[in-house]
């Protein structure tokens, strides 16, 4: 068969937007029962209002009893670590009340902490010994103003189904771990204004467990320094020894911390430059797994996910496993003694699977892989994915610049019609900003831009955007634009979601030349930076200290002047606005604002609510018309309709 030419943007493609989202679950999270070592999965199902759920991965079996039942917290707003599985016992927490649940498998749920409208509960962990004890994170929002949420580590007692608490005065707490003979807690806290990667602690307890209730004694500082050190992802290897990470040395790295001797120490023989894991934005995030005197390490190098063997022992460098997943989530202890491991695992050119890694010799980093829960098969034939090209610019002032480019790709095409032409691009901006976008297939990315900011890179590339929040992210991207000479720089749009929609709509309105982009897309983004630290919720709400460089109340005409609201009237470029109605992260009044100035200064600009929605698209419809919209949209600015 002859092979076509014709203009870039006007191939025909069976690619739709309804072909990737018709009945496309995603993976939330991995559970192991250590008891029964039985795997099982948290899944989001789009077609079911994006409703969350725990399944068997054995037997694709729905463990929860109908629709009516969410597997979510809203924790930290972001969530995560909503289940466990203990012993045939699966403990949850449901999304429309707030309540935990217990479940035996094959039974029906029955709540086990008080009603209540105010309290939310994730990162359950049950007591080894006294096991209807669980350890839990409560977020208290009897008063639901950012300053006033509480959170504190608290026991569920399932039998009584009370909850009392157990450790407080932190800002926030992750992780809290028992040790393997309940004799001592570990857990994670951190205060504002950090997050959880600037300045995260580690702490461990003794542990007091009777029948009735836990308590803890002699609470002992581990690692970690207030807006210097993070310290994080806590686990026990023993019941002596502590597994933990630390980015002292500018890299996330692990260490441990011996309770005989009480003294914490670097895994390595020496600090390397590589992720050996990413920002806790959500409480499922653990980056290893314990395994027979080892640790497997899911890293992050060059913008894709690897897997490094770490001797627990110390004093060795650690051991790469081939892999062929670029990227690696949820990483669980399957068995210890055999050395298995279970995650989440996603392809350049496949969606997600569950599979079971048995690492065979650690000496010559053997690994075999196997498929628990193969992933979906892919709606088109894999000959019409683009290969992810990583690409590292440099800026004018010669600060590298990562990306990931995408390029066109159709097997009944040979290229364009038209001689030297290059295809139009659009330019992805990942939110956080404190995030990173690594190389899994992704139907909706061409250019990908992990700005100065992005993790992935090391504390000082993080750090990079200290102050500089909607200034160094959108230089990059313009850079970016203009240095990769692949795309034609004139036919670049830019996208974004919530911290990336601040960035689109920065690019389009605060800087020098507004005709950066062709057009831009802000989905759930922030135009007005202070409703925003007013107003969001507590995880986030002094982060913009550290991006801006203070508070509003500090430096009110920077928060003006950073903010594209109130440069709205500079908007020439057409840009469309995606926004969820409830979304308490970026709330609706931050797109309506834009919308309405924009509009009535005459600009082309187009809003689309989505009811129900919040910072994100949870339901298959929304996914499925966000998409169209945004196609649409661009085939009209770049005349391809």
């Amino acid at each position: 068969m002859s092979l076509q030419a014709a203009p870039y943007g006007k191939w025909t493609s069976p690619i739709t937007a309804e072909a990737i989202t018709k009945n496309v679950v995603s993976l939330v999270d991995v559970v192991i029962d250590p008891v029964t070592t039985k795997v099982y999965h948290i899944e989001a199902r789009p077609s079911e209002a994006g409703r969350n759920t725990l399944v068997d991965t054995n037997n694709g079996v729905e463990l929860t009893p109908g629709k009516d039942w969410y597997v979510r917290t809203m924790v930290h707003e972001y969530g995560g670590a909503a289940a466990i599985v203990y012993n045939g016992i699966a403990y949850f927490s449901r999304l429309s009340d707030g309540r935990v649940y217990r479940l035996k498998i094959g039974g029906e749920p029955e709540a086990v902490t008080p009603e209540s409208s105010v309290y939310r509960f994730a990162s359950f962990g049950v007591h080894p010994i006294q096991d209807h004890l669980l350890v839990a994170i409560l977020e208290d929002h009897t008063v639901d103003e950012p300053s006033a949420v509480v959170n504190t580590l608290c026991i569920i007692n399932t039998n009584t189904k009370t909850v009392h608490p157990l450790v407080s005065g932190a800002d926030f707490y992750a992780l809290p771990k028992f040790s393997p003979a309940g004799t001592h807690i570990a857990w994670q806290q951190w205060s504002h204004p950090d997050m959880p990667w600037e300045g995260g602690k580690i702490y461990i307890a003794e542990v007091i467990a009777t029948s009735d209730g836990i308590s803890v004694t002699n609470t002992t500082y581990v690692a970690g320094k207030s807006q210097k050190v993070s310290a994080a992802f806590p686990s026990w290897a023993s019941n002596e020894t502590l597994v933990f990470t630390s980015d002292v040395s500018g890299y996330i790295n692990p260490w441990k911390y011996e309770i005989q001797t009480g003294v914490a120490s670097a895994l390595l023989v020496q600090p390397v430059e590589i992720e050996f894991g990413e920002p806790q934005w959500s409480l499922q995030m653990l980056p290893y797994a314990i395994l027979d005197g080892y640790a497997l390490f899911v890293t992050v190098q060059q913008g894709r996910s690897g897997l490094q063997i770490v001797d627990l022992n110390g004093g060795s460098a650690p051991l790469a496993l081939e892999s062929p997943f670029v990227v690696i989530n949820f990483i669980r202890v399957l068995s210890s003694q055999n050395n298995q491991v279970v995650f989440s695992g996603s392809k350049i050119d496949e969606a997600a699977s569950i599979t079971k890694a048995s690492v065979t010799d650690f000496v010559s980093a053997s690994v075999t892989y196997t498929a628990l829960k193969p992933a979906s098969d892919p709606p088109f034939a894999g000959n019409i994915v683009s290969a992810p090209q990583p690409i590292t610019l440099k800026t004018n002032a010669g600060d590298p610049i990562h990306a990931i480019y995408y390029a066109p790709c159709n097997p009944a095409y040979s290229g364009s019609s038209i001689p030297g032409e290059l295809p139009p691009c659009v330019l992805n901006v990942h939110g956080g900003p404190t995030g990173l976008t690594l190389q899994n297939l992704n139907w909706k990315t061409q250019l990908d831009v992990n700005y100065g900011g992005s993790s992935g890179y090391g504390r000082d590339y993080i750090e990079r955007l200290a102050g500089k929040w909607g200034l160094a992210d959108v230089d990059d991207c313009i850079q970016a634009s203009r240095l990769i000479s692949l795309v034609d720089p004139k036919r670049v749009v830019i996208r974004g979601g919530s911290a990336g929609g601040y960035t689109t709509l920065c690019a389009l309105a605060n800087t020098p030349d507004v005709t950066a982009f062709a057009a831009g897309t802000s989905s759930y983004g922030v135009s007005d930076l202070k409703p925003l630290a007013q107003h969001t919720h507590k995880f986030e709400s002094r982060y913009l200290e550290k991006l801006i460089g203070g508070t509003p109340e500090e430096i009110p005409e920077v928060y003006k002047e950073r903010s594209p609201v109130n440069h709205a009237e500079r908007i020439v470029a057409p840009l469309l606005i995606l926004q969820g109605e409830i979304d308490k992260v970026v709330p609706k009044e931050q797109a309506d604002l834009i919308y309405r100035i924009v509009k009535e200064r005459g600009g082309t600009v187009e809003y689309k609510l989505y009811p129900g929605e919040g910072h994100g698209w949870r339901k298959e419809e929304t996914i499925k018309d966000a998409l169209e919209r945004e196609l649409r949209f661009y085939e009209g600015v770049l005349g391809l309709n």
